[in-house]
This record gives C-alpha cells, structure tokens and sequence, in this order.
C-alpha cells in the first residue's frame, strides 16, 4: 500500500514515499527534500555468504547526470564509475549504519542511494542518508535503528542546518552528524579552524535535530514496518572459547598481545593458532571458525588489559604517543618532500606544483565546484603491512583517507590570487600501524612548506581510541591508538588542526553512540596531542614555509590585461598565443577576467612572453618605441613584426635619414630593427619610422 509522509526540515518539506516504487526491494523509501528526489532501497540476501568472518554491507551513491539536466561527458555519454564525492558520500552513509546491523549477521546487504533530481537548496546527501535508514528500518532486515543525518553549516558566526549548495561554497564549516536516539553515532566536518568549543556546540545542535527526524522515522516504522526476519547466527560457540581458555589461558594471551612491535605480536598469534589447530585437530566443525575465534579472545584480552589494568598492548601510558620523527627534502628533484613517522607509521608525501590549467576538472552533480586545485592522494601499498597482494589502484578507503587530509588541508592553502598554481600532494605510506591518514597530513603540512607553498599556518592530525565497558560511565578515551587498539577498540576519533582550531574530523566507531562526555574528552585530548606535535616535532623540522618554490618547480608570473583584448591575445585560432608559446616555451593560461599566467623554467623567456603580450594587449599611441623583426620587403618599404601576429610598416622614406633608392640597400629580411610609432595610416594600420628615433644618449 502507497504511502506518504512529511515534515518540515530545516525550512523545507522532507516527504518519504513508501510502497509506491521499487516494492521487490526489501524496502524501499522515495526521498523527497525540495525538488531533490533520491530513491533508496535496502535488500538483503536470502542465507548468509560462506567463508567470511565479516558483515558484507555494500553501500552506493549513484549521481544520475540527469538529475541536474546535463550529459555526461566522454564517448561513452553514459555514467561511469563512481566519482569521488559519491564515494564518499558512500562512506558517509556506510559508516553510522554498519554498527547497527547485528554482529553476528553474514547475509549480504546492499543499500543503493540513486539521485534523480538535484534542488540546489537541498542537498542530495541528506535525502540519501535518511533514506537509507529509512529502507532499511521499514525492511525485513535486522537492524537496531533508526539512525537520523543532519548537516550544520556556520555562517557569520550563526549555525545554519542543512545548508544549501551556496551556502556550503561561504560556510566556516561543513559538519555532518549521525545519531541514534540518545547518542551521536558518527561526525565528520571540514572547517577553517572552529574552535572545539564551537564544533562541540555544532555537533549537539545537529543531534538535537536528528531526534526530531528519528521520532518522524518512527512514526513511519510503525505503519510499514515488516517484521525482521531470523537468520542463522556465525557467532563463535561457547563451547569453543571454553576449550581455547583451558589451552591458552589468559595469561598466557596477555603475553603473546602485550608487545609494542607488531611483527612480534603477529607472530606470537600465529604460534598461538598453530597450537590450537594442533589441539583442535579432529574437530572440523571448530576449525572453521578458529580464527574468527582467536580473533575474539585477542580482543577481549586487550580491551581488559585497557579497561581494567589501563594496561596497552605497546606499554605506554593511556595519554602518551608514540615515538615521532619528521623530515623534509629526503626525495631529489621533487618540487618538494617530508616524511612523519609515528611508532610504526610512517608516511612519506611529495609534492607537485604546476599551472592553473592542471587543476582537476569535476564532472559532477554540484554546479559550483567544477575543479579543485588542491588535490590530495593517498596510497597504502600491501608492504606497509608486511602483505603481498597485487595493486589494483585506490580503493574506497584509499579515496576516502585522501579525501580527509585534503579537508584538513584546504583552510590553511593560500589564494590562487597570491599563488597561482594547482597543486597535488601525494602520500605513500611506508609502514603502517595505525592512523595512517593522520600521518599523511602531517607529512603534507611539511612537504608543502618545503615547496614553498605559503600555507598559513601548519596543520597537524591525530587520533583517539575508546574501550568502554558495561556502562555508559565505564570508558578509557587512549590517545594516539595503534592497529590492535583500533581493531579491537569502540572508536577512531580523528582530528586535524592548527594552534587555533579545527579543520578537519571523522569518526568512527562500532557502538551504538557515543556520550557527550567522550566526545568532549576526545576533542580535548586531540587538541592536546596536536599542539605537541606540532610544538616539539613538526615545527622543528620546518618551522615555516620557504620563501621560494623549488628550483626545480615551475615558475610562473602573472599579468592582468584588459578582458577585452583576449581575443588579440589568442589570435585568429591560436595563431597568436601558439606563436609566443613556440617563441618562449612557457605555457600560457588566460582566464575570462583577463588575468594571464605565465608559467616556465627559464626567467627570461618567461619576461619575454609577458613582454610580448603587453605589447599586443597595449593601445598604440605615436611616440612607444619597438624592437621588431622585418618579415617582408616590398618597393614602398618593409614590414616589422614587433610582437607575433603583429606587424607594422616602415615606408621607404622613414628607413633612413639619407635618400634611399630599393629597401634593400638597408634592409633584408630577419633583421632586428628598432622603429618608433608614428600612429595608424588611413586604412588603420601601424606606421612605423627608423629615421625618427630619439638619439642614443
């Protein structure tokens, strides 16, 4: 049976359709906020997939091009892969919703998100994540919700919910907040550094709106809801932890965990499993699921060691970080390079600068960002881990960790105005054992100083962990968690910063919510643990940024002319721009408001080019003096290119001060000649006079 239901959201009517599309889904929920319509759906497969020891949740944002009236580009003229802002949305999506499904569920679930029509008042990420929640609430599927999304802008020192696509491109920050019905569940936000005192108050702003969105979800769960269906547990047997307790007592697993070198642990598990294996040998049926097992035991081991004994795998204390390191200029040639290292994560980026033209190019549903020249790239090798397995290229988390340090970054990046060029870092992590994204901002902070970019205050990231027990006041917030804290821990609480704010978060966590208390305390804790690494590491290192580019950098000037005389400029089809281009080799890139960047190797030729386009772009007047090339000799005189595409004639009186019969005699063809203006003949064209040239003091 179709129904509908509505509220009012932040200004503007939220509808969800129920029954009226898609019914062969598990459920199903037709968004509409505005004009942005999305239609989210939830299935679930019939047993679970055999052979994993995880929940296979696949979440999808599909940006429809029609839904903003365009085409897509390329040969194929139909959507391809997913761009990186559906990615993320993806995420953004996945991340407060997957703590939520039981833990022992291994059916296959996909929740597809598809974008049909996009209002640029309301965006279509809200739509999409309240109607996952939705679909997924309103299904046959087990799922502990429901879970509610709000965004918070901060304009003018006011918080704006939900704001508009406009409103994003003014906003100090851009803040996402997922909850459950008492606690938030998930955050990320961009911002230019809000301090925490500020972005606490957001977060709690947007939760106390995903309350009123949880009550109208209810509401609609009541009236459509099915029932949630059984499904065949792959919870680890009783029995079986029992047997393992009695062969490798606790003790015994404190010891095999509590090691601050990872290879070391992992090899103290793997001896661990081989003895189990060998006990365990005629139960099949155990055998199966021994790792996952082994997995469970390790965990509830190191969550006790913390809780209880506010013991940590690695020995440090609860607040303390690891051992670091900072470096710049270790890669030769590169515009510029700095490596972090954090215990045993270690994270090298290098970065590229080049022109304007080289920024990359959105294909997207956002009609205000069309291209970015701050690209962040993140790569995380098989190596870093000590595994073997084949590149394929970057996957979600990949894109998603770039994603996070470039947030962090953008605020502190200076103007194309102040420094015209695109620029692209690019993080390789070396080894890795825990918040390797925080590292690749560090390292990128440093990196972009040794460039020379004239950020305007360094940024550093790092991230809390949480163990919590039985009750909500029974936690330990760590500081500074490594992979097995992370593993086994309830949160990765990432925070970048300046000395001043914040300019970028995510969390995650795998509890149904966190308390105001630990979020206050993490932000606390990160802020502390970001002053001291920038304090005693990174401004050490590098305490600002130099003064100049690399040497092996590109150079560029730039120029403003008058936007009328572009066309003059490019020249009939390029002629005229590609003539000063081959002249020089500089690249050329002019905008529409006239401004012209220069860009090259060689300081000279890059005068020159800049000399050349003056000259073009400047309005003759009698009297401006040129040096030029003759490039054609006729019985009334010769003509002087002074700057390509354009030209000028001497007539055979104004060669010389003395009487001359054929042009000839003074004149032959590629000769650099020096000529005075005597302004335009009747038919509009430059005159030019050698005999009238002041004389040479």
């Amino acid at each position: 049976m179709y129904k509908s239901y509505s509220m009012e959201l932040a200004g503007r009517t939220l509808t969800v359709d129920v029954g009226r599309v898609a019914k062969q889904a598990n459920g199903a929920a037709l968004m509409h906020y505005g004009d942005t319509t999305v239609l989210s759906t939830a299935t679930a497969s019939k047993e679970p997939r055999e052979g994993i020891d995880f929940f296979p949740l696949s979440v999808e944002y599909e940006e429809k091009m029609y839904a903003v009236g365009k085409i897509p580009g390329g040969f194929n003229k139909r959507e391809g892969k997913a761009s990186e802002h559906a990615i993320l949305t993806s995420r953004v999506i996945d991340r407060p919703m997957r703590p939520l499904f039981p833990k022992d569920y291994r059916n296959d679930v996909t929740l597809v998100n598809m974008v049909m029509s996009v209002d640029p008042e309301c965006n279509p990420e809200i739509p999409a994540m309240l109607g996952s929640s939705i679909a997924t609430c309103i299904s046959d599927i087990p799922f502990d919700g429901p879970c509610a999304t709000t965004q918070v802008g901060l304009i003018d020192g006011e918080y704006v919910i939900n704001p508009s696509l406009a409103q994003k491109e003014i906003s100090d920050l851009q803040l996402t907040v997922a909850s459950t019905r008492e606690k938030v569940i998930m955050i990320e936000a961009g911002a230019n550094e809000v301090p925490e005192d500020k972005m606490i108050e957001a977060i709690y702003k947007a939760h106390e709106v995903n309350q009123e969105i949880i009550a109208f979800i209810d509401k609609i769960v009541a009236e459509c809801g099915r029932e949630k269906h059984t499904y065949a547990s792959c919870a680890v047997p009783e029995e079986l932890f029992a047997a393992i307790r009695e062969i490798v007592p606790p003790e015994e697993m404190e010891v095999a965990v509590f090691s601050d070198d990872k290879q070391t642990r992992e090899e103290n598990i793997r001896q661990v499993t081989a003895k189990l294996q060998e006990a365990f040998a005629d139960r099949e049926d155990w055998l199966e699921v021994l790792d996952e097992a082994v997995y469970q035991y390790q965990k509830k081991t190191v969550r006790k060691m913390i809780l209880k004994d506010h013991k940590r795998p690695d020995g440090r204390e609860i607040t303390q970080i690891r051992p670091l390191a900072a470096e710049v200029d270790i890669i030769p040639r590169v515009h510029g390079s700095a490596m972090f290292t954090r215990g045993q994560t270690q994270i090298c980026t290098v970065t590229t600068l080049a022109p304007l033209s080289d920024a990359q190019r959105l294909d997207g549903l956002d009609e205000f960002e069309t291209s970015k020249r701050y690209m962040h790239h993140y790569n995380f090798p098989s190596y870093s881990v000590g595994e073997t397995k084949p590149s394929r290229g970057p996957g979600r988390r990949e894109i998603g960790h770039g994603a996070l340090a470039e947030r962090a970054l953008v605020p502190v990046l200076p103007s194309a105005e102040d420094f015209p060029y695109a620029i692209r870092t690019v993080s390789e992590t070396f080894e890795s054992n825990g918040s390797t994204s925080q590292a690749s901002i560090c390292a990128s902070t440093m990196s972009l100083m040794a460039a020379g970019v004239p950020i305007r205050k360094p940024v550093a990231g790092i991230s809390c962990g949480l163990v919590t027990g039985e009750t909500d006041d029974d936690y330990i917030v760590l500081t500074d968690i490594q992979g097995l804290e992370d593993f086994f821990g309830d949160m990765d609480f990432k925070v970048a910063g300046t000395h001043e704010g914040i300019t970028a978060i995510q969390m995650d966590i795998k509890i149904h919510g966190l308390t105001r208390e630990i979020v206050e305390e993490a932000i606390r804790r990160t802020k502390e643990a970001r002053e001291y690494i920038l304090t005693e590491v990174m401004e050490k290192c590098i305490p600002a940024p130099r003064d100049h580019v690399n040497k092996y950098a590109p150079k560029i000037i730039q120029i403003q002319i008058d936007p009328q005389k572009i066309g003059d400029v490019v020249g009939q089809r390029g002629k005229t721009i590609n003539a000063i281009i081959e002249r020089t080799g500089v690249q050329i890139d002019i905008s529409d408001d006239g401004a012209v960047s220069i860009c090259g190797v060689d300081q000279k030729m890059m005068d020159e080019a800049a000399h050349m386009i003056e000259i073009i772009t400047t309005d003759f007047e009698e009297g401006q003096i040129f040096t030029g090339t003759v490039v054609s000799i006729k019985d009334f005189g010769a003509f002087v290119e002074f700057a390509p595409g354009k030209e000028g004639m001497v007539h055979i009186s104004k060669i010389a001060k003395h009487r001359i019969n054929r042009v000839e005699d003074v004149l032959t063809l590629g000769d650099r000649v020096k000529v005075i203006c005597l302004g335009k003949d009747k038919m509009g064209r430059i005159s030019f006079s050698m005999k009238d040239l002041p004389e040479e003091e």
